[in-house]
């Protein structure tokens, strides 16, 4: 543990550095957040604040990574190093798919941005990619363990393979929906990393330790910054590559069912724009004044950090239940 923990901190370093260094760069070229007129209206202030913010911390995990390939490489722990690379290959690919779309929307001017389709096609190929390394070129398999049951079953190719992908694009969908509050996404993802990250500890799985500890550090290092009032927002690029981290650790345990349980903010927040859309093209009207859910609130009167605050407390309490659900 000690190994991991001085990963997390220099994750954290690394992170805060790259902050200083980036932010300006950000603000110089002008990449600014563009906000909804139908928003709650405590957001037009954050009209131009930098976004993109998320290669501050793709960029701090990609560098910790690296050191630690090498350093276990040449301690010659081949099997931890190999299985540490798929799972930062699968959360580079969705970042770079965010980045992309930003890219397009605030640096190109492009309002449509990266095409929905051609998206939905860049993470169904990574997601692709990912669910057959699990099933052919890892020892992970297609077991999927039961939370509080405590048991594994063994699931038909035919039927794991959909539903692996089925998790990598709901999870990604779910964390990018929960990003639109200053620090909210960074906050209720650290959470959910970290009980990730912490039954890896319980299961003995060294590598997704590892990766979950340096992203824990990136993540806080990159909070400071983005908690309200932020100075920064993750943006399409930070949002996409989280979900991309939560969704590829919890496949690698075997636990993707847990996310049920774990991640019951951004499911919540999924529903809540389903139902949404789905009402208003039935009868015209809202169910929510504002949909995704935390908006809702917003307009219900609560401020951004008591959304925030309670959402993640929520999150804390949901996940103590799931390490307990697996324990």
């Amino acid at each position: 543990m000690k190994t991991q923990m001085i990963m997390l901190i220099i994750s954290f370093i690394v992170t805060i550095i790259l902050a200083l260094i980036i932010i300006p760069i950000l603000k110089k070229i002008k990449v600014g957040q563009i906000e909804r007129e139908d928003g709650p209206e405590s957001h037009l202030k954050k009209q131009g604040t930098p976004t993109m913010g998320g290669i501050i911390f793709i960029i701090s995990i990609i560098i910790c990574v690296t050191g630690v390939y090498i350093y276990f490489n040449n301690l010659y722990e081949t099997s931890i190093v190999k299985n540490l690379l798929p799972m930062l290959c699968l959360t580079i690919g969705f970042g770079l798919i965010g980045f992309i779309d930003d890219f397009k929307k605030l640096v190109l001017k492009n309002t449509v941005g990266l095409k929905p389709s051609y998206k939905m096609f860049g993470l169904l190929l990574i997601s692709v990619a990912y669910t057959l390394f699990i099933v052919k070129y890892s020892n992970i398999g297609t077991g999927t363990f039961i939370p509080f049951v405590k048991k594994y079953i063994s699931l038909p190719l035919f039927i794991y393979i959909p539903f692996a992908i089925l998790v990598i694009l709901a999870t990604t969908n779910a964390i990018n929906l929960t990003d639109g509050i200053d620090g909210l996404s960074s906050s209720v993802s650290i959470i959910i990393i970290t009980c990730l990250t912490s039954i890896a500890v319980i299961f003995k799985k060294e590598e997704a330790v590892i990766f979950g500890s340096i992203v824990i550090g990136a993540i806080l290092g990159f909070l400071i910054f983005n908690l309200h009032p932020a100075k920064v927002f993750m943006g399409d690029t930070g949002s996409l590559f989280l979900g991309g981290v939560i969704s590829s650790i919890s496949l690698y345990l075997r636990i993707p069912l847990l996310l049920l349980v774990i991640a019951l903010i951004p499911i919540l927040e999924t529903i809540s724009v389903i139902i949404q859309v789905l009402y208003f093209k039935k009868t015209g009207k809202r169910i929510f004044k504002m949909a995704p859910l935390h908006h809702h609130f917003e307009l219900s009167g609560w401020s951004e950090n008591k959304v925030v605050i309670i959402f993640t407390l929520i999150t804390l309490l949901v996940c103590i239940i799931g390490i307990f659900a697996v324990a």
